[in-house]
């Protein structure tokens, strides 16, 4: 008998009846009943297996080949984006130069350390660490490194030997940025002119903020790739395009000098006990500004210390009344016009009623018999009435803006203040008679000295320089064109009025503190009443002496102003001296000869 089962879809009854062949097989082989096998069923579990694990493989192969082949760009986009870090790279500041190539204002190399707090693990001991090194307090410090900030500034413009200090350190999750630090290594000696720069790196004031256009440089940005903590990865590469550096301006100011200037006028303001003062030296044939100061003064490495009072340059802000400087006006219009000469006799009364007012000498006295040179050399109010009316008022306003009263310098300096002479058609029976005397009309410290500038000029009005040019990038200086000089008198007149004023500075007249050994000097003072901002009145006095050196061949004229004076009033007195400090001072850096000749002699009196 053969055994045989169809196995499948089908049953066929075998020869063993009812009973299935597996039913008689058992483990020990025994006539015992087994749980049936069902083969079918486990075949079917097997071909979904099968086909689950293909699925899973074609999905893992599709996103395989998504990743490496469809989105491979824009991932490894994304992960470098996620190390991308940026730096700024700044455009270094152009110079500040004194006529001699000196800086005044320059930019050196810095670094702004900066922490990633999340990456600080104990913020007092990192503080404690740094303390020595930044010279802050540890408190402060502390307050810095401790947050959830992943960018904050501890320290701006350090050094880079302070830099390398605190990267010997490898503290974790502190850096640094490359920047720059403005310095100004003469301190507080041209600080009213040169200005200072803030925190920005931009000009707030002087030079600094005219010239801003051109000192600045154009920054650019430096992306590399940082590692985890925000390390610079060095084999990443970078992308950058090197900053623009800024242009350097070369000044018409000598450096030495203006430290003559700025000792000068710190110590005459002490002396005279006076809110402020001011120093302007120029070089009447070019027009060149040698020094310019002001006290008080502050330093501008140092501004945050300095008040507005500090701040303020007054040799341009400041108008005052200029006073008996401008008699020299007066009597250069009266012998250009022809109408009078240095011997012109003129009649000085006690006192001179023009409209409603009655005009003095600042000291009395009763009647006078002087010259026109006598005027000036005494400076009585009431000559130099009577020589602007032999002019007459339209003629003498011409001469009076001629000189460059009312008009600006052309410097184009922040706060300058051009000054007013009122104009004819607006005068009262008073104006004119004031404005003969220097009162009435407003100016600066710089158009004092341009004025002067005319008279040792020949006769001749240059306008004032500050700036010589600007150097390329080759260190060539392309220089900034002068306008034409404008002629104001006749190169006789200004001589003449020349000569006139060195009898000012003799022992006969009111400025003999301002005589300088070995040099003949022309000069002028002034003591004009000052007008208190704070009421609108007259109250006090601005003292002044405008000289020029040597009056035989004018190399400088320097201008001393000091305001509202408490120690003496007269311009004589406390200016004159301040003058023949600079004065000498100049000469002998200048190298210039000493005087040959005499003054020339005029009579005072008939």
């Amino acid at each position: 008998m053969t055994l045989l089962n169809t196995w499948g879809d089908t049953h066929r009854e075998s020869d063993w009846g009812d009973v299935a062949p597996w039913e008689f097989l058992s483990r020990d082989g025994a006539n015992k009943q087994s749980k049936p096998v069902q083969l079918g069923n486990g075949s079917r579990r097997i071909r979904i297996l099968v086909a689950l694990l293909c699925l899973g493989l074609l999905a893992f192969g599709s996103r395989l080949v998504q990743l490496q082949v469809i989105e491979a760009p824009a991932l490894a986009a994304a992960a470098a984006e996620s190390r991308a870090r940026e730096v700024l790279l700044p455009g270094k500041r152009g110079d500040i130069l004194d006529r001699n190539g000196a800086p005044l204002a320059t930019t050196v190399d810095a670094r702004d350390i900066t922490v990633d707090q999340t990456l600080i693990q104990d913020p007092e001991a990192i503080a404690l660490q740094l303390v020595p090194i930044l010279n802050v307090k540890k408190k402060d410090l502390t307050e810095k490194l401790t947050g959830t900030q992943r960018f904050a500034y501890v320290a701006r413009e350090v050094t880079p030997e302070q830099w390398g200090l605190i990267r010997q350190l490898q503290i974790p999750g502190i850096f640094s940025e490359r920047t720059t630090r403005r310095v100004y290594p003469t301190g507080s000696t041209a600080a009213g002119l040169v200005g200072f720069v803030g925190t920005d790196g931009h000009g707030l004031a002087g030079l600094e903020y005219a010239l801003e256009s051109t000192l600045t440089g154009n920054d650019t940005v430096m992306v590399y790739e940082a590692a985890a903590g925000g390390r610079r990865i060095p084999t990443a590469g970078d992308e950058a395009e090197n900053p623009t550096a800024g242009q350097s301006v070369m000044l018409t100011i000598d450096r030495d000098l203006q430290w003559v200037a700025q000792q000068a006028i710190n110590k005459g303001v002490r002396d005279a006990a006076a809110d402020n003062g001011s120093i302007v030296v120029l070089d009447p044939i070019t027009g060149d500004i040698l020094a310019l100061a002001s006290a008080p003064t502050f330093d501008p490495n140092k501004v945050a210390k300095a008040s507005q009072e500090e701040l303020n340059n007054r040799a341009l802000i400041d108008i005052f009344e200029p006073g008996s400087t401008t008699k020299v006006i007066t009597v250069a219009a009266a012998i250009n016009e022809g109408v009078a000469k240095p011997s012109t006799q003129i009649s000085v009364p006690s006192s001179l009623k023009r409209g409603d007012k009655r005009f003095r000498d600042s000291d009395p006295h009763g009647g006078l018999n002087l010259t026109l040179h006598g005027t000036l050399t005494k400076s009585s109010n009431i000559g130099s009435i009577k020589a602007a009316e032999l002019v007459g008022g339209r003629t003498f306003y011409e001469y009076v803006r001629a000189f460059g009263v009312g008009s600006p310098t052309g410097l184009n300096l922040p706060g300058e203040s051009a000054g007013v002479v009122p104009n004819p058609d607006q005068w009262s029976q008073t104006t004119f008679p004031t404005l003969a005397f220097g009162q009435g009309m407003s100016v600066n410290a710089v158009q004092m000295a341009t004025m002067f500038g005319v008279l040792a000029n020949g006769g001749q009005r240059v306008a004032p320089r500050l700036i010589a040019g600007v150097l390329t990038d080759s260190g060539v200086m392309e220089s900034n064109e002068q306008p034409e000089p404008v002629r104001v008198v006749t190169q006789r007149t200004a001589k003449t009025v020349l000569g006139m004023m060195e009898a000012v500075v003799s022992d006969q007249g009111t400025a003999p503190k301002a005589q300088v050994p070995g040099y003949r000097v022309a000069g002028k003072t002034g003591t004009a009443t000052r007008i208190d901002p704070s009421c609108g009145c007259y109250r006090g006095y601005v003292a002044s002496f405008i000289g020029v050196a040597p009056a035989d061949s004018p190399a400088v004229v320097v201008g001393v102003t000091l305001n509202n004076p408490k120690n003496g009033y007269y311009g004589g007195d406390l200016a004159a001296p301040v003058f023949a400090d600079v004065a000498s001072s100049a000469l002998a850096l200048m190298e210039v000869p000493p005087s040959s000749g005499r003054p020339p002699k005029y009579a005072l009196s008939w």
